[in-house]
């Protein structure tokens, strides 16, 4: 960080701000879960479909969100299937 920066403030791109949203959610969500499905799902992919649907016109359809558990390990799955670029 740049003794300038640090003044003035750093512009943060959209994509830092959505992991930074990504990893608060995440993190609120581990320390006072159940064990069944989180139901913060359904609003982060509502959320995801606004953001991308600024920049590229997909179908809601078209993404998916999955947590998947094995053991201690947590894997969140988002899988997005844009449309052809022509």
């Amino acid at each position: 960080m740049s003794f300038l920066s640090f003044f003035l403030g750093e512009k943060k791109t959209t994509a830092t701000v959505a992991k930074e949203r990504l990893q608060i959610i995440l993190a609120h969500e581990r320390s006072g879960r159940s064990a069944a499905t989180p139901d913060y799902l359904p609003a982060l992919q509502r959320e995801l479909v606004a953001v991308i649907s600024k920049y590229v016109k997909i179908n809601p359809e078209d993404l998916k969100v999955q947590l998947e558990r094995q053991d201690n390990l947590e894997v969140l799955e988002v899988k997005i299937e844009l449309p052809d670029a022509r």
